[in-house]
């Protein structure tokens, strides 16, 4: 009796980025492949995310015009679609952000943005941390990712 086929998600990542300075930033960062491995190990939905680096006066004008604050921040996710089986997100990276946040805590670029990917694919499948508990949660499915990828618990220090 022949074996029944196995069903892997299939999850389309774009990747974009604002200049080609920042494709070179990025890009020495991490490659497109190992940004993609991220994204798969933390999302199992069929679907479409689009990762996009920015610069600074993006993120600003995307934060500014989409949460009414008048400042660049490290990631903004958008979710359009979300259910059991399917996904569709865009989620917006500010790599000077990025850089400058690593820097500020000690911590490699490359764990930095493996963290935020993480962290904005969570929020992309419906993670928060606007309570305590979901916190919790949120900060603990992060920290789970994060170790099977070899990399430390951004949290354990805080």
């Amino acid at each position: 009796m022949p074996s029944k086929p196995i069903s892997v998600p299939k999850l389309a990542i774009d990747i974009q980025y604002a200049s080609s300075a920042i494709e070179t930033k990025v890009g020495a960062i991490a490659s497109t492949t190992l940004i993609k491995k991220w994204v798969n190990e933390t999302v199992q939905l069929n679907g479409f995310i689009t990762l996009r680096f920015v610069n600074l006066a993006e993120g600003k004008k995307l934060n500014f015009t989409f949460r009414a604050q008048d400042k660049a921040t490290n990631v903004l996710t958008f979710p359009y679609e979300l259910s059991k089986k399917t996904l569709a997100a865009d989620i917006i990276f500010c790599l000077p952000i990025i850089q400058k946040e690593a820097s500020e805590q000690s911590k490699t670029v490359k764990a930095h943005l493996a963290h935020l990917i993480i962290h904005g694919c969570l929020h992309a499948q419906g993670l928060d941390h606007e309570s305590d508990k979901e916190a919790k949660k949120m900060e603990g499915r992060e920290a789970l990712i994060l170790k099977a990828l070899g990399f430390t618990n951004p949290y354990a220090s805080i």
